[in-house]
């Protein structure tokens, strides 16, 4: 009896693992010309056909409020990437505040070294409100002194992506 039970679970944490698709989907970009750079694609395939400048994504962005989406892509530079797993990045874009970009259901991740490199995203843009409370603990948890910690006293909108695809110029 304890046999079988064993051999059940085992093909059942199996299943239970690979039914969570966190692999780096990692494909060339077949539809580009010869003469275009090469690029890196992660998560689903979309389409590059003029994706937005990062200044005219931010204009977007100034245009929308807390509950909008857009569909859209852009192409931009990465400013930092989660070192653990690669399961978030920030994009440049004008301004003192970057988008911060998660992967659509956790699917795929990008790699950890992509600093500065030209990405274009597809996915939904969308403004997020951050509470005071969680602001307070985000400066808590960068190090900023209790007089820092004390001046929040309003949420703030903040600009976010959840990414579908993500292409990296190679």
């Amino acid at each position: 009896m304890k046999k079988y039970l064993f051999v059940t679970l085992t093909i059942a944490s199996f299943f239970a693992c690979n039914g969570q698709k966190t692999s780096n989907k990692k494909v060339q970009d077949s539809s580009l010309k010869n003469n275009e750079m090469a690029y890196e694609a992660y998560g689903d395939s979309f389409e590059k056909v003029k994706p937005l400048s990062a200044e005219a994504m931010f204009a977007e962005y100034k245009n929308m409020e807390v509950g909008d989406t857009l569909k859209v892509s852009f192409e931009t530079s990465v400013n930092t990437v989660c070192k653990m797993k690669g399961c978030w990045m920030t994009l440049e874009v004008p301004g003192d505040e970057d988008v911060r970009v998660s992967f659509k259901d956790y699917g795929f991740f990008v790699p950890k070294n992509i600093e500065d490199r030209r990405a274009i995203v597809s996915g939904k843009a969308f403004l997020t409100e951050i509470s005071v409370e969680d602001l307070k603990h985000y400066a808590e948890d960068e190090g900023k002194s209790v007089e820092e910690i004390l001046r929040i006293t309003e949420p703030k909108k903040s600009m976010a992506f959840i990414a579908d695809g993500v292409l990296l110029k190679k």
